[in-house]
């Protein structure tokens, strides 16, 4: 079992069993953290645009008392550094998974993959590489969308259209600091990314993760993900997959989690989660929890846990 700690202001926050600094196929290195034993059935778990390893607490907590459970700070996010040449983009996206896959898992051993957001673009940019092919179980897709986020957004309480897409645009490029976590800041960004169901404290710790972003990673990721079509790498997930919505998410509203759904090729089905919005993961986390180990029970043996201690080389080690 992970190590915990607990903080005043904070709930239990997991402390990883090993940190790895991987590095990516472009050099750029990752931040990875293991958590739970080495020999139990493995979950590697994806975050979205603006937060970090800490979004995932609430699953890591529940699962590394008997999973392995691997997150790791996407690029330019939280302990990872900006990128080296391959920039932002969501081929590098696909490069950072697969670095971390062949890096934390061992040959052949099989995890349950979850993203949330941009986690859940990562799964889909990855979709044909052969390290999601071999160490892929089952996915989780949490709050995502795979092409049009600027057109369907329902952020901004305009008519839908091409002035609604473009302004749309702009926000999620905009290079303006968010400043400090406030009444105020909470308030907007439960607005933009959380349900009415949310509850207060919920809310304060994505404020956190959101605000403690870096702004070159927020606006460079921003302008990805406004211009972004993964439609034909969604048809090359192969593997079953189930997909989780807020049914209050205004970023990429339920539309995205039903087309998603249709043209998935192995779809376990779509679960909207009512008053929730785009967080899930920290909005409704045992139901997010509660998804990870179904999937683990039915799609990842005993046999095929193995040992990701084995694929680790000393050298990658931070």
């Amino acid at each position: 079992m992970s190590r915990l700690t607990q903080r005043a202001e904070t709930p239990l926050i997991p402390v990883a069993a090993r940190e790895l600094s991987v590095v990516s196929a472009d050099g750029s290195r990752i931040h990875v953290e293991l958590h739970g034993p080495e020999d139990a059935p493995a979950v590697v778990l994806a975050h979205g645009w603006t937060c970090n390893t800490r979004f995932w607490d609430a699953q890591v907590r529940d699962l590394a008392v008997d999973h392995r459970v691997v997150v790791y700070d996407q690029r330019g996010h939280g302990r990872t550094p900006d990128p080296g040449p391959g920039g932002y983009s969501t081929r590098a996206l696909a490069d950072d998974l697969e670095a971390v896959l062949k890096a934390t898992l061992a040959p052949g051993q099989k995890a349950v993959l979850g993203g949330h957001s941009m986690g859940g673009m990562t799964l889909m940019a990855a979709a044909g590489r052969a390290a999601v092919r071999e160490h892929g179980a089952a996915v989780l897709l949490c709050s995502t969308g795979s092409s049009r986020l600027t057109a369907e957004s329902l952020v901004l309480p305009l008519r839908a259209g091409a002035l609604r897409t473009r302004m749309t645009a702009a926000v999620l490029g905009a290079s303006a600091p968010l400043g400090p976590v406030n009444a105020v800041s909470r308030r907007i960004l439960k607005y933009a990314t959380m349900g009415r169901g949310s509850a207060p404290e919920r809310v304060d710790a994505c404020a956190r993760i959101v605000h403690a972003c870096p702004r070159r990673a927020r606006v460079a990721w921003g302008h990805v993900l406004a211009e972004l079509d993964l439609e034909a790498r969604l048809r090359e997930l192969r593997l079953p997959t189930a997909v989780i919505a807020g049914a209050e998410d205004r970023l990429t509203p339920p539309v995205h989690a039903r087309a998603i759904e249709a043209a998935l090729p192995q779809s376990l089905g779509l679960t909207e989660l009512a008053g929730m919005g785009h967080m899930t993961p920290v909005e409704a986390p045992e139901a997010v929890t509660a998804k990870l180990r179904e999937l683990v029970a039915l799609y990842v043996t005993v046999d095929g846990a193995g040992s990701a201690a084995e694929a680790v080389s000393e050298e990658e080690v931070a």
